[in-house]
């Protein structure tokens, strides 16, 4: 990955200030992630993102821009709020019991949590993909076809050409043109991952969520998500929180790093792994964390 020279954040976002009203020395700024270089093409928009479980906050003051048609990944111990992130964007924590959310959330321009759109056709916008790999128990072409049929699509030239299309796209057509009416459970992990992934861009998304991809498949199933996620971007914005940092730095452009619900640091991928400005991210990434 090409070396990308990043500007330096100004000395206020670290500085410490003094409340004009009170004349108290107040706590210094959090970093604003919403202002980093390269990020002038926004596809989702975060601004003072907090999250609970019933009393428990998970995610704490979250500012930050995902650039269109890039790959960015969360990185962080386990438990560090990456999932719950992810999760927010499609807003499946709506399905949590006593779960809640406090700050905005635009995909596109649009509020995610503040529109008049029925939830299942923001959904739509915002595929994902699972940690463990989940085809329905219905055939190949089944499982492709599902969403576009959901959504009221029943030509089947038309529903043809879109399984045939997205089977393509996750370099499986040719593996499996030939058994479409065989179950999607009868692949293997790899091709059952790739399946899933097909299904979520079947119906066109504008952003594709992975949720730790890769963490039940070979080396060789890996290295064929990480191409898809890499190729995926042309059409796509990617999102993928992973545990594998050789992961992130091979497929990301953009990494965030999160620690117990914060949002650490953010910003080129190459940069981070080689000079990250956060004493945490570096423990983090060195492997001295804890």
């Amino acid at each position: 990955m090409a070396k990308i020279k990043v500007k330096a954040p100004s000395q206020s976002l670290n500085a410490f200030s003094t409340s004009s009203e009170t004349g108290k020395t107040l706590p210094p700024k959090k970093k604003n992630h919403l202002t980093l270089p390269g990020l002038e093409n926004p596809m989702v928009e975060i601004e003072n993102l907090d999250f609970y479980y019933g009393e428990k906050q998970a995610l704490n003051d979250i500012s930050m821009i995902i650039p269109k048609n890039k790959v960015t990944a969360f990185i962080g111990p386990s438990g560090c709020g990456k999932s719950t992130l992810l999760r927010c964007l499609n807003r499946m924590n709506d399905l949590v019991e006593s779960a809640r959310m406090q700050g905005t959330i635009k995909i596109g321009g649009v509020n995610m949590h503040n529109s008049p759109e029925d939830v299942s056709v923001l959904r739509k916008r915002v595929g994902m993909v699972f940690q463990k790999f989940n085809p329905f128990p219905k055939t190949i072409y089944e499982n492709v076809a599902y969403g576009p049929r959901i959504h009221g699509l029943k030509n089947k030239a038309k529903l043809d050409e879109i399984v045939e299309n997205s089977l393509k796209s996750v370099a499986l057509w040719d593996e499996v043109k030939d058994r479409l009416n065989d179950s999607g459970l009868g692949l293997s992990g790899g091709q059952q991952q790739r399946l899933c992934i097909a299904r979520a861009i079947a119906v066109e998304p504008e952003v594709l969520l992975m949720d730790e991809p890769c963490s039940a498949l070979d080396p060789l199933s890996t290295g064929k998500i990480e191409e898809l996620a890499v190729g995926l971007k042309e059409k796509y914005t990617i999102v993928i929180v992973t545990h594998n940092m050789q992961q992130a730095a091979r497929i990301a452009d953009f990494t965030g790093f999160m620690l117990l619900g914060d949002l650490v640091e953010f910003g080129f991928t190459d940069r981070m792994f080689t000079k990250p400005e956060k004493k945490a991210t570096e423990d983090y990434i060195t492997g001295r964390f804890g």
